[in-house]
């Protein structure tokens, strides 16, 4: 990759890259993943992607349970949904057992202005960093 581009762009290459390498990496997406970018890895390593839907707590305990197997899972949504939506999932399931699972929000901020206020997120990192 070079020069400068779209960070979620980035995600997607680079993820596909690490998956050539790393069979233990497990992506999940809540059915984002043409935003998210994970669909690249989704269509080279079909057995190791998951589109879990519109299901966003569901994806967090699936991707808590997967962790639990030695696997690294990268659990995929818009800032809203993968923090606000789920902080409770993400508190239990995640935060206290200290699961190795990698949470990446895209969409994150007010930059989505046109997908309105309910895809608004601007507390996502102060509820992280809340997490022991």
């Amino acid at each position: 990759m070079t020069g400068f581009g779209v960070p979620r762009d980035a995600y997607g290459e680079i993820l596909s890259e690490l998956g050539e390498t790393r069979k233990d990496i497990v992506v999940l997406d809540a059915d984002l993943s043409s935003s998210t970018k994970t669909s690249s890895f989704g269509k080279k390593f079909p057995d190791r992607f998951f589109n879990v839907g519109i299901a966003e707590q569901n994806m967090i305990g699936i991707a808590a349970g997967l962790s639990t197997t030695g696997k690294t899972v990268f659990a995929s949504s818009f800032a809203m949904f993968a923090v606000g939506r789920v902080y409770d999932q993400i508190r239990q399931s995640i935060a206290y057992s200290k699961m190795n699972v990698k949470i990446v929000a895209t969409h994150a901020g007010i930059t989505v202005g046109e997908d309105g206020v309910s895809h608004q997120m601007i507390e996502d990192i102060s509820l992280m960093c809340a997490l022991p």
